[in-house]
């Protein structure tokens, strides 16, 4: 690796700033060999499985107001195909691409740089996750993503992002939401802590009725996580010989023992079941997938 390529990496997390020169005048042309100039906006494809999927409508109207009347002022960073037909793919700045288009624009400012599929893939959600243009659903499947394509490990991807582990982890944990859920932070109807709370639900049906209320109420975060506790506790007696309606009896277990269970559900955020027997018996930990079982692992200090 050499010296520009160590500093791209060391570069990164810091965003797209410390990794992009300042431009040099607007008229420079692709002929001179300079890595910002003016292109023809059909030579530009947007970047395959980009972490920005959504789009607003409104506000995407409004870019292209602004462009139509004030025009692009911001260059779209590209990257060149390799189709050999002197296109680009984009990797920062698709909806202001697609504001340009949409305002009748032919061509427009480009900086090019040389990276790799894999670094426009991170330079773009980087970018995304600066300028707060991606819902906390898009950002932890572009983490899944990364992990899963890279090979990398919670703690290599929060350096190369420039967040904290911890921070990783806990997005990661938002794939966990069913589909229906998943929507509602999409849209922005349940913000990323109300989504973190009902993660907690002791199950499925539990977390989609406490998601509707919270929206059709306007519930803040704390009285969805009161409403998740006390449907824990709910369940909790059931398990204790008070059987409810439509709910499986689990067997008695002492105070000692569900108390145990309930501190253990609180630190590693999934199910957690004890069984005693006289002194002896089982720890079950429920994990949903390879990565979460990585982040109970890091919680248990293994």
């Amino acid at each position: 690796m050499n010296a520009d390529q160590k500093g791209a990496r060391r570069a990164l997390g810091r965003g797209l700033d410390a990794l992009l020169p300042a431009p040099p005048p607007a008229t420079s042309t692709a002929a001179e060999g300079r890595s910002v100039f003016v292109c023809a906006i059909e030579k530009i494809v947007p970047q395959k499985g980009q972490p920005r999927q959504h789009f607003d409508e409104t506000e995407l109207e409004e870019l292209t107001g602004s462009i139509r009347e004030h025009g692009l002022i911001e260059p779209l960073i590209v990257r060149r195909t390799q189709s050999g037909n002197d296109s680009f793919e984009l990797i920062a700045g698709e909806r202001r691409w697609r504001a340009a288009q949409r305002a009748g624009l032919r061509e427009v400012l480009v900086v090019v740089k040389d990276v790799s599929p894999k670094e426009a893939f991170e330079l773009a959600l980087v970018e995304n996750v600066q300028r707060a243009d991606l819902n906390p659903i898009e950002i932890a499947e572009a983490f899944d993503r990364l992990l899963r394509e890279h090979s990398y490990t919670h703690q290599t991807l929060a350096e190369r992002v420039g967040k904290d582990r911890t921070t990783i982890v806990n997005s990661l944990r938002l794939l966990r939401l069913p589909p229906r859920i998943r929507t509602m932070v999409i849209s922005r109807e349940l913000s990323e802590g109300h989504a973190r709370a009902l993660l907690g639900a002791p199950s499925d049906k539990v977390m989609a009725d406490v998601a509707e209320r919270t929206v059709h109420g306007k519930l803040p975060v704390r009285k969805v996580e009161a409403l998740i506790k006390a449907a824990k506790e709910k369940e909790s007696r059931a398990a204790d010989g008070g059987e409810e309606p439509g709910e499986k009896k689990r067997g008695g277990k002492s105070p000692a023992i569900k108390d145990l269970e309930a501190r253990l559900m609180r630190r590693l955020g999934t199910r957690v079941e004890v069984r005693d027997e006289d002194g002896r018996g089982e720890l079950g930990i429920t994990y949903g997938s390879l990565d979460e079982l990585d982040r109970i692992i890091a919680l248990l200090g293994a």
